[in-house]
């Protein structure tokens, strides 16, 4: 069977560590387990890295980098194509401030990876249906076939995970 190809928002790796919010961070914690176990092929962008390293808790960061070391990925790189397909999420009309920048950007980095999905926490901007109806439209118009956008309580949902 064909492993589902997986793309990682910094916020999903950020619950790995997060006590104030234990649901999500357990539900993480699960999904990281099968991620270990090499269920999955494992995306996360230099985007993702970046944002981790410029959190200014060095404990937090220290702590995340040991989690990464934990599992098997592929690092991408932020190339023209990505921002290609920064600029058409902005056409669409969705996440078009500057501070949505990586949003986009981590969108552009699953697509051009060919991931099957894009794992976040962020329900404001990425894990809502209006981005996911446009990530979907962008993503089939411009060749990259299908993609959704989904947290991790969702992905274990759907693999039958009972926590």
């Amino acid at each position: 069977m064909k492993k589902l190809k997986i793309y990682l928002d910094t916020n999903v790796i950020g619950f790995l560590d997060e006590p104030t919010s234990p649901r999500e961070m357990t539900e993480t914690l699960a999904l990281w387990e099968l991620i270990r176990k090499d269920e999955f092929d494992v995306v996360v962008s230099k985007v993702a890295l970046d944002e981790i390293d410029d959190n200014k808790n060095q404990t937090k960061v220290n702590t995340l980098k040991t989690f990464l070391s934990e599992i098997n990925f592929e690092t991408m790189e932020v190339t023209n194509e990505i921002h290609h397909i920064s600029d058409l999420i902005i056409k669409m009309g969705l996440l078009t401030s500057k501070k949505h920048l990586n949003d986009r950007l981590h969108i552009g980095c699953a697509m051009t990876y060919g991931a099957d999905l894009l794992i976040s926490w962020n329900y404001k901007d990425l894990v809502n249906q209006r981005t996911i109806d446009g990530v979907k439209r962008v993503a089939i118009s411009e060749g990259y076939g299908y993609i959704d956008i989904v947290t991790p309580r969702k992905l274990l949902k759907i693999l039958g995970v009972v926590l």
